[in-house]
C-alpha cells in the first residue's frame, strides 16, 4: 500500500516512506525519531489482525502531552545472553515436545526472526592477577557449565535463525554494538529500520548507535522470536537537550552517572528518552553507548541518540562494509531522520549541560547515588554508621602476599574494570591504560588486599590495548585480562583472598568494591562486600592504587612513590589529547573484522564439546542443569481469589536480585539441599545463573536472597511465617505447604517492586511458587510486564495507600474481588482484608494491566501457552 523504491549503489530496495503519510494529512514532521521508527514498523506490518489501522493512527497522531492507547510492533531481531537465553531455549524445546506429542511437526516451533545468543554471563573471576587468569577461568567455566553448553550447542543446530556465540567472545551488548547491529535491515529487497529487544536490561546500549531497542523479560522475547507482535503503551517521549563541552578529564562514565542522577529526578520512568542538540555531536558513538547503556538506571525504556556522521564513522571504524554504510545514509536521508529530527515535539524537554559535569562515582549501594570524588569518603562513613553503627574506622593487621598490612573499613577489596557499560569504549580503556603506565613509571602499586581484574566486553578493544603497548602496564598493576564476559557487575566476582575474607567475617569489616559497571546494589558484587562504587575505568585503577574509598582523590595522595614522594591523581591522569592520539593511532577496522571473523575459532574447548543432534532435545532425568519447563502445565481459571495468604510482605525497591535466584548456591538454601539430595557436592553447586535451565533449582531459590527484609515477623530474606500455625520456615517450604492445602498465595510490596535487571525468573519463580497476584504501591516497567506474561496479576494500590498503612502482619487472609466478571486494563477491583480478630476492611485498587494483549496472556496462564496455542492452531 505504501511501499516505494530507491537505489543505492547497484542495489534497488523497497521501503515504506514516512512521507507517504503526509499525503494523507498526517503531520509527520513534528514526530520524534523514536515515534517515527515505531510508525514505519506499523506501516510495514499492517495486517488488520495483530497490527491495525488504529495502531497506525495512534502513532501518526501522537499526542506528546497525553499519549494514549497501545500499539503493536514486530521486532526485527532478538539478542540474549546465556543466563536468560538458556531458560528461553528450554521453553522452546519443551514446546517442540508438546507439538510432537500432539502429532504436529515440531519444527513449527522455530524462531521467526534472527536470534543471537551470546554466552557471556557464566564466567567468574576465580583466577586473577596473572597472564594465566583468562585461560584458567575459561577452562573452569566450560567445566562447570558443560551440561548447559551441550544444550546450547544442540539448539544451535536444531533451530533455524539461531546463532550462538561461544564463551570468551565478549559481552552481549558490545558484540551487538560492534558486530551485530545493522541500523538498516534488509529482507530480500525490503529495507527497514532495525529494531530489537534483548533479554537483558542494558540492551539499550544499542541506542547509542541510533537503533531503537530495549530490554524485555525472557518470556516476552520468546514471543517476539516466534513472530508475535510486542504490544506496548504509546510512549511518552522526553527530549534531553545536550549542550556545552565536557571538561578535560571528564569521561563518558562521569557524564552517564550525572545524567542518571539528573533524569531520575526528572522522572522518565516508562518514557522513551531521546538525546538531541549540539552536545550530541561532541560525543563519539562509544561515549553515546555508555550513556544509553544505563537507561534502566535512569528508568526509561530507551536512551536514544540520532544516526549521524559520527554513527557512520563508527560503522567504518568497526569494519562494517561500505555497502551497508551507504545504505544507512541513503535510507535515513529518505526517511528525513539523518542527523536527528529538527523541530520535533516532545512530551517534555529538559536541558543538560555537559560542561557542568565533574569527575564522580556512584554509591555505595545504588547507581544513582552520584558523588563527587570529594563526597565519596563521607558517603561511605554515613553507610558505615547506618550498617555498623560506628563512624570511626575499624582496622586490623593481616598477612597477605608475604606482607603484613593494615586492613579495615572502607578499604577496596575488589577493583574491577568490568561490565558492558564501559569496556567496549576504547577512550575509557585507553585512559585507564595511560594512567596505569604513569603509575608503573612512578613505582606505585595497589595494596595486596585489593583483588584487581579486567574483563573486557570486546576482544577487539582488548587487542587495541595490547597493540598499543598499554596492556603491559595494566598487567603490572594486576589488571590482567581475566575474562571476556560479564563478571563482577553481576556478582561473578569470584572469591576474595582468604586472609581478606577471614578478616571481613571475623572482625566485622565493612569493605568496599570499585567497579566500572552499571549495578552496585548492596551485596550484589560479592556477598561479603556491602559497599560498591561505580566509576570510570581510569578511576577504578586510581582507587585500586589508593586502596580505600576514604580518600578524597582530588586532594589527597593516592600513594607514595619511592622515596616517600606523594603521588596525586592529577599527576597520573591523562589528557584528552593523549587519549585521542592513542585511539586514532590504534583503533583499526581490521582488528574488528579479524576478531569477529574468527568467533568460532577463539575457544577450542567449545569446538571440542560434544552435543546431541536432532529436532527434539534428549532430556536426561539426571541432568541437574537442564530440565523441561513446567510453565505449560495445568488449567487456568480466572475468577475472584478468596482466602489468599500473603507469602511475603515487602518494602520499597525490592529488586529482581532479591526475587530471582542469583549468585552462589549454598548448602543451607532449599536449592542446595535439593542438589545434595541428588548427589551433587557443594563444591559443584555452581551459581543460580548457571542453573537457570533447571526450574527445580530456581523455584527453590526464589526469594532466598538475604538482601531484603520480610515484614512478616521482620525476618531476614528467604524466611517467612506459615499461617495459621505461625511457624517460621523458608519461603519455598511455606509455598509448598500452602499448595498442599489449596491455599492461594499473594505478595504485597511497596514502591518500585521489581526494580533492576530484566530477569524472567523473577516472574517465573513466583509463578511456580503458586503466587496468584502481586499487590504493590508501584511496579518497575519490565517486571510488571513479565508478571502478566507468566499469568500473575499485578495490582496497584491507590495513591496514599501504603504497605505499612495496610497494617498487615501476615496472619490475614485477603480476597481479590472483581475478577469473576472479567479482567480489563486498569479495571478497579476490591481487596477485602480479613483480620485475625474478625475485622474486615475493603480497599479499592486497580489492575496494573496495561493492554488487552496482557489480558489474553493472563487468561491463558501466560504468554507461552498463548503463543503455543496459536502456533498449533495454524
Amino acid at each position: 500500500m505504501y511501499a516505494e523504491k530507491f537505489t543505492v549503489g547497484n542495489a534497488t530496495y523497497r521501503y515504506f516512506p514516512l512521507k507517504a503519510l503526509e499525503r494523507e494529512g498526517y503531520d509527520i514532521a513534528r514526530l520524534p525519531y523514536s515515534i517515527r521508527v515505531l510508525l514505519e514498523n506499523v506501516m510495514r506490518n499492517l495486517d488488520g489482525r495483530d497490527i491495525t489501522r488504529e495502531h497506525l493512527e495512534r502513532l501518526a497522531r501522537w499526542n506528546p502531552k497525553s499519549p494514549e492507547g497501545e500499539v503493536a510492533i514486530k521486532i526485527s531481531r532478538v539478542v540474549m545472553q546465556d543466563y536468560t537465553g538458556v531458560p528461553a531455549i528450554v521453553d522452546l524445546a519443551t514446546m517442540r515436545d508438546i507439538a510432537a506429542k500432539m502429532g504436529k511437526d515440531p519444527s513449527i516451533i522455530n524462531p521467526q526472526v534472527p536470534v543471537d545468543l551470546i554466552i557471556d554471563h557464566s564466567v567468574q573471576i576465580d583466577h586473577w592477577g596473572s597472564r594465566e587468569a583468562l585461560r584458567l577461568n575459561l577452562e573452569l567455566e566450560i567445566q562447570r557449565n558443560r551440561e548447559r553448553y551441550r544444550f546450547l550447542k544442540w539448539a544451535q543446530q536444531a533451530f533455524k535463525n539461531l546463532r550462538v556465540f561461544p564463551p570468551g567472545t565478549g559481552i552481549i551488548h558490545q558484540v551487538n554494538l560492534e558486530y551485530l547491529a545493522k541500523i538498516v535491515m534488509t529482507d530480500g529487497d525490503l529495507a527497514f529500520f532495525e529494531t530489537l529487544v534483548g533479554m537483558d536490561s542494558h540492551t539499550t546500549m544499542i541506542n547509542g548507535l541510533g537503533v531503537v531497542g530495549w530490554g524485555v523479560g525472557g518470556v516476552e522475547a520468546e514471543a517476539a522470536m516466534l513472530g508475535e507482535p510486542i504490544t506496548i503503551k504509546v510512549p511518552r517521549v522526553v527530549g534531553v537537550h545536550l549542550y556545552g563541552d565536557p571538561k578535560p578529564g571528564v569521561t563518558a562514565t562521569d557524564i552517564v552517572l550525572a545524567v542518571t542522577e539528573f533524569l531520575r529526578k526528572v522522572n522518565v520512568v516508562d518514557a522513551f528518552v531521546e538525546f538531541f542538540g549540539e552536545g550530541v555531536r561532541k560525543l563519539s558513538v562509544p561515549d553515546r553507548a555508555t550513556i544509553a547503556n544505563m537507561a534502566p538506571e535512569y528508568g526509561s525504556t530507551t536512551g536514544l541518540f540520532p544516526v549521524d556522521e559520527n554513527t557512520l564513522s563508527y560503522l567504518r571504524a568497526t569494519g562494517r562494509p561500505e555497502e551497508l554504510i551507504a545504505l544507512v545514509r541513503k535510507y535515513y536521508e529518505l526517511q528525513g531522520v539523518f542527523g536527528g529530527v529538527e523541530g520535533a515535539e516532545y512530551s517534555q524537554v529538559v536541558e543538560f549541560d555537559l560542561s557542568a559535569v565533574e569527575r564522580n562515582v556512584a554509591g555505595p549501594t545504588l547507581p544513582w547515588q552520584r558523588r563527587t570524588l570529594a563526597e565519596a569518603p563521607s558517603s561511605f562513613i554515613a553507610f558505615l554508621q547506618e550498617r555498623k553503627k560506628r563512624s570511626n574506622r575499624k582496622a586490623v593487621v593481616i598477612e597477605i602476599g608475604g606482607k603484613r598490612v593494615e586492613f579495615g573499613d572502607g578499604d577496596v577489596v575488589i577493583a574491577a574494570i568490568t561490565s558492558c557499560t564501559n569496556t567496549s569504549n576504547p577512550y575509557l580503556l585507553v585512559a585507564a591504560g595511560l594512567l596505569a603506565k604513569r603509575a608503573v613509571e612512578l613505582g606505585i602499586r595497589p595494596p595486596p588486599y585489593v583483588k584487581t581484574s579486567f574483563a573486557p566486553g570486546s576482544r577487539a578493544v582488548a587487542e587495541i590495548l595490547e597493540r598499543s603497548g598499554l596492556q603491559k602496564y595494566l598487567d603490572e598493576l594486576g589488571f590482567h585480562v581475566a575474562a571476556f564476559g560479564c563478571t563482577t557487575c553481576i556478582g561473578n566476582s569470584g572469591p576474595l583472598p582468604e586472609p581478606v575474607a577471614k578478616a571481613i567475617k571475623e572482625h566485622d569489616i565493612l569493605a568496599a568494591a570499585v567497579l566500572s559497571g552499571n549495578r552496585n546494589f548492596e551485596a550484589r558484587v560479592h556477598p561479603d562486600v556491602r559497599a560498591a562504587y561505580l566509576a570510570s575505568p581510569p578511576l577504578v585503577v586510581a582507587y585500586a592504587l589508593a586502596g580505600t574509598v576514604l580518600k578524597n582523590l582530588e586532594t589527597e595522595p593516592l600513594a607514595y612513590a619511592n622515596g616517600g614522594r606523594p603521588v596525586y591523581l592529577r599527576d597520573i591522569w591523562p589528557t584528552p589529547d593523549e587519549v585521542r592520539r592513542v585511539v586514532e593511532e590504534w583503533v583499526d577496522p581490521k582488528v574488528y573484522v579479524e576478531k569477529y571473523s574468527k568467533v568460532g575459532e577463539l575457544v577450542p574447548e567449545w569446538q571440542a564439546l560434544e552435543a546431541p543432534t536432532g529436532l527434539l532435545y534428549k532430556w536426561r532425568p539426571d541432568d541437574t542443569y537442564i530440565q523441561p519447563s513446567p510453565l505449560f502445565e495445568g488449567e487456568v481459571k480466572i475468577g475472584d481469589i478468596t482466602g489468599a495468604r500473603p507469602l511475603l510482605i515487602l518494602g520499597d525497591s525490592i529488586t529482581t536480585d532479591h526475587i530471582s535466584p542469583a549468585g552462589n548456591i549454598t548448602p543451607d538454601n532449599p536449592a542446595g539441599q535439593y542438589l545434595m539430595s541428588l548427589g551433587v557436592k557443594p563444591a559443584d553447586f555452581n551459581t543460580f545463573g548457571a542453573r537457570r535451565g533447571n526450574w527445580q533449582v530456581m523455584v527453590r531459590g526464589t526469594f532466598s536472597s538475604k538482601g531484603y527484609r520480610n515484614k512478616i515477623g521482620n525476618l531476614d530474606g528467604g524466611l517467612t511465617i506459615k499461617f495459621p500455625e505461625g511457624k517460621v520456615m523458608s519461603v519455598y517450604d511455606a509455598a509448598e505447604a500452602y499448595k498442599r492445602e489449596g491455599t492461594p498465595v499473594i505478595i504485597v510490596a511497596g514502591k518500585n517492586y521489581g526494580a533492576g535487571s530484566s530477569r524472567d525468573w523473577a516472574a517465573k519463580g513466583p509463578k511456580l511458587l503458586g503466587v496468584r497476584a502481586v499487590i504493590a504501591e508501584s511496579f518497575e516497567r519490565i517486571h510488571r510486564s513479565n508478571l502478566t506474561m507468566v499469568g500473575i496479576i499485578p495490582i496497584q494500590l491507590p495513591p496514599g495507600i501504603t504497605v505499612d498503612g495496610l497494617r498487615l502482619d501476615g496472619s490475614e487472609t485477603i480476597d481479590i474481588v472483581g475478577l469473576s466478571d472479567g479482567i480489563a486494563p486498569g479495571k478497579e477491583i476490591t481487596l477485602r482484608i480479613h483480620r485475625r480478630d474478625g475485622g474486615v476492611e475493603e480497599i479499592k485498587a486497580r489492575l496494573a494491566i496495561y493492554t488487552w494483549a496482557e489480558v489474553e496472556y493472563i487468561k491463558h496462564g501466560g504468554i507461552l501457552p498463548y503463543v503455543l496455542k496459536r502456533l498449533l492452531q495454524k
